[in-house]
């Protein structure tokens, strides 16, 4: 079991779009398995792999209750969003001891490679739904925050400075 530090905040690796994946191999598999430690032991529901200052399109997430339903993800995109909108509190072990309401589409289409390497196609509803647009936003070099309004992001960059 390997536990990996997260990059502080502003580290400008945070901001970097991360690059694709083009191959499962067992160095991924052995990032993968270091993320799920590293998710499991904040404990969190997603982790991306720039988080941990890994620059590839790499995301683990897992919502469920008993933690059993790992989904490893390589290259993520949203292929189609629902109009249906949800709010969830949205967090980052990247910026700690801050968190915010976010407004997602309810439901997602994504498409992504898994751990066979196999080009994967799946629905995701709820608060998978939202993990999955988070970690997709940080492989992208975005944050949480960035969704808010600039008052609303000012006010939380201002708060967790302060912690």
């Amino acid at each position: 079991m390997t536990v990996r530090l997260c990059l502080p905040w502003p580290d400008k690796r945070l901001r970097t779009a991360a690059a694709e994946v083009s191959e499962i191999t067992d160095d991924i598999r052995a990032i993968w398995q270091d993320m799920v430690d590293t998710m499991d032991a904040m404990p969190g529901v997603g982790l991306a792999a720039p988080q941990i200052g890994v620059m590839l399109q790499l995301a683990v997430v897992d919502a469920s209750d008993r933690r059993d339903r790992r989904i490893l993800m390589a290259n993520p995109s949203v292929l189609d969003a629902s109009d249906e909108m949800n709010t969830h509190d949205e967090a980052s072990p990247n910026l700690p001891g801050v968190s915010a309401k976010v407004k997602r589409p309810k439901t997602v289409v994504v498409r992504y490679m898994n751990e066979a390497g196999i080009i994967t196609r799946r629905d995701f509803d709820g608060l998978e739904a939202t993990s999955v647009q988070h970690q997709i936003d940080h492989l992208q070099g975005r944050m949480y925050f960035d969704n808010l309004g600039r008052v609303k992001r000012d006010m939380l960059l201002r708060k967790a400075r302060k912690s």
